[in-house]
């Protein structure tokens, strides 16, 4: 049996530097909201979204997963993906709307944050293959998205009040029971190769096209396939119980 030396001591300091960065993009996330750089700021928080993606994967690659990364991460999450978002939302439309815009915008930050508590309680010792509830960084996006599509096309500058209620939605959508696919553990081998990367290379090709409007669609997919497919099993089982 071919016994494997733990990692370095400085090997994980590694993944906590994405950690770090993510933590960093979010607060000027928030500094370019508060300077009126919507658009700049928008793409912070899609930057946020990258560091963030690449600390965990850094940690598995390099045997370096520990309780304190798991902790040091959530709390990054709490900021580039609850309070950078929710400024951005409130500077950018809310702020115009008074209390309701400021409740909009303070429910995102905290139901991000109970979706968080509620992951780290659940998924302690194993990683999930589905979310329950809409992850944060998806929330984020989403609004980051809007905006971008906002700015992209100014004629529709008088809808841009639909932030506020899409903001309420994505916030009960993290505390709900729906069920999200993770691509953490996706069986690649289970997977018809060729079918997979023809579909990965047209939707490459797409964004490369239409970059925003390509992430808004695979966003919207994203969202919208929980509540459709909690309808459909709802809808199922109510059948076959008639």
């Amino acid at each position: 049996m071919i016994r494997k030396d733990p990692p370095p001591p400085i090997a994980y300091l590694l993944p906590n530097f994405f950690t770090a960065a993510s933590i960093f993009t979010g607060f000027y996330a928030i500094a370019l909201a508060l300077e009126g750089s919507f658009l700049a700021s928008a793409w912070f928080i899609f930057l946020a979204l990258i560091f963030d993606g690449l600390d965990g994967r850094v940690a598995r690659m390099t045997n370096t997963a520990s309780h304190f990364g798991v902790e040091f991460d959530s709390l990054a999450d709490i900021v580039a993906f609850g309070v950078a978002p929710a400024f951005l939302m409130y500077l950018y439309v809310g702020e115009e709307y008074g209390r309701i815009g400021i409740v909009a915008s303070a429910l995102f930050i905290i139901f991000g944050a109970v979706r968080l508590a509620r992951f780290n309680v659940t998924t302690s010792r194993i990683e999930p293959s589905v979310f329950i509830g809409l992850p944060i960084p998806t929330a984020a996006i989403m609004i980051a998205i809007a905006v971008l599509l906002l700015e992209r096309y100014p004629q529709y500058a008088e809808v841009k009040f639909l932030m506020l209620p899409l903001g309420m939605v994505l916030a009960v959508l993290m505390v709900s029971n729906i069920r999200y696919p993770s691509f953490k553990k996706i069986n690649f081998k289970s997977f018809h190769f060729l079918r997979f990367l023809v579909g990965v290379i047209v939707l490459a090709m797409g964004i490369f096209i239409y970059p925003i409007e390509g992430m808004a669609l695979v966003a919207a997919l994203y969202l919208v396939y929980g509540p459709l497919r909690a309808s459909f099993y709802l809808i199922r089982r109510f059948v076959h119980r008639a």
